[in-house]
């Protein structure tokens, strides 16, 4: 039986159920054949938006850092920052009916309001950064660098999944230790950063609801490349 919280019970569920968390062989970026594949950018259809909407919006609730406005890195940040801080407002309005969002452009708009940021200003501001996984971090890197030259302040970073993974070795010899991206991105910015699910949780959740097989294939793959952090 899992020992899972709830609303992480429900949100794998939800992940499982719509094909958004996926098991076989799928052949990553890295060069690595992970045995799972997991795309936030799936969470298209209402159901699905409530179900990570609700997931960030509970895992914000209880964490230990404060902010003022929530921010979604362009393209894939945007609906999950914008579906987060609606769920917010929704499951504790006294808390949160006043929190507000921005998302940033891809190139400056030089017309209109123009600018790089769309959404509350963030001068002066707390902000906290929500997107899907941190890859090699370079995405983060920006979104960080964006809200500092806009006089943002940023409080800390929550993603949908940490995959526990390390980073390729420059040598390609991945049978050292070595640690993850996102590990890197907290130690290099001092930053919190936070996940609704990570690879331990998808683990220890779908028991039951997938295969054995593929339960076996994503605990050896754990085991062969976790990250030190």
């Amino acid at each position: 039986m899992s020992n899972l919280p709830q609303y992480k019970k429900d949100f794998l569920k939800s992940a499982i159920d719509g094909n958004i968390l996926k098991f076989g062989s799928f052949l990553l970026k890295s060069g690595r054949t992970s045995p799972y594949f997991f795309n936030a950018g799936d969470f298209y259809r209402a159901d699905l938006l409530n179900s990570i909407a609700t997931a960030y919006a509970l895992t914000i609730d209880s964490l230990p850092v404060e902010y003022d406005i929530i921010f979604g890195p362009a393209y894939k940040g945007i609906p999950l920052a914008t579906a987060a801080t609606i769920k917010l407002g929704q499951i504790n309005p006294d808390k949160y009916s006043k929190i507000e969002y921005s998302f940033d452009r891809k190139e400056a708009k030089d017309h209109g309001e123009g600018g790089n940021i769309v959404g509350a200003p963030l001068r002066g501001k707390k902000v906290l950064i929500v997107d899907d996984v941190i890859t090699a971090g370079t995405a983060k890197r920006e979104a960080i660098a964006k809200i500092e030259k806009e006089g943002g302040i940023v409080a800390g970073i929550v993603v949908a999944l940490d995959r526990m993974e390390k980073l390729p070795a420059k040598d390609g010899d991945d049978s050292k230790p070595g640690p993850s991206a996102l590990g890197e991105l907290k130690k290099e910015y001092n930053l919190p950063i936070f996940a609704i699910l990570t690879l331990d949780d998808i683990i220890e959740g779908i028991k039951g609801l997938v295969g054995e097989e593929d339960i076996k294939r994503t605990e050896e793959y754990r085991e062969k490349y976790k990250a030190t952090d």
